[in-house]
């Protein structure tokens, strides 16, 4: 059997490495670890949990879903709402940059592997500032075009997300290899969940709560030594 054209457009735009600059950001866990409330896996765990169930999984994942569908009929207009309903719902300064670098740099690097009209009018629409062009929004139209459907591409992102986290973890705190791969297992039924809810879910569906990381998050931009950038 031929492998998925879908499944490859995945595998390529939710692995580690590929050049979003994720590897920079660890979105608030640094201060965890160097406030010592983040020590070892159990801690780790807690924190990908907490990002994943007050953040990513109802407001990055669900807008990951609904820019699949919007890329099917390539609504670049309502793609742009979506982006800016996104844009509004980060609050912190660190956590909205990453997003947004994040989310342009993978823009361009799918405008330039192919010559797709949709992502070239999202393109426009970001270089032009009619747009943030966040990560999620960013990562649902790219999949979404190469055939990926809602829940496979809400999954993906959470995947991406817990694997950055888990990534930053390993550079801040003293954890071996495995640990981080059963902190990354533990998180496969919360990602099944928050992933078949993101498939259903319209923009007035979208949420975030995460105060803890939130000040978490505002906080880093003071610390005196810094490896990551939020």
């Amino acid at each position: 059997m031929m492998p998925d054209p879908a499944l490859l457009t995945l595998l390529q735009f939710a692995d580690g490495l590929f050049p979003a600059g994720g590897f920079a950001h660890s979105f608030g866990l640094e201060t965890y670890a160097q406030d010592g409330r983040v020590r070892d896996r159990q801690g780790l765990e807690a924190f990908i949990a907490a990002h994943l169930e007050g953040s990513a999984g109802p407001a990055d994942a669900a807008a990951t879903a609904i820019a699949v569908r919007l890329s099917a009929r390539a609504d670049a207009e309502e793609w742009v709402a979506l982006d800016a309903r996104l844009d509004a719902m980060k609050s912190i300064p660190e956590f909205k940059a990453a997003s947004r670098q994040m989310g342009r740099q993978s823009l361009r690097i799918a405008t330039g592997l192919g010559d797709d009209a949709f992502l070239a009018r999202l393109a426009r629409a970001v270089d032009d500032e009619r747009s943030a062009g966040h990560h999620a929004t960013v990562f649902g139209a790219i999949v979404g075009r190469g055939g990926a459907g809602p829940e496979s591409a809400a999954a993906a992102y959470l995947y991406a997300t817990a694997a950055l986290l888990v990534g930053a973890g390993l550079r801040l705190i003293t954890l071996g290899q495995l640990d981080g791969q059963r902190a990354l297992a533990a998180m496969r039924p919360r990602i099944e969940r928050l992933a078949a809810a993101a498939a259903i879910a319209t923009g007035d569906d979208l949420w975030s709560f995460s105060p803890a990381l939130e000040l978490a998050g505002i906080r880093h931009a003071t610390l005196d030594m810094r490896l990551f950038r939020s």
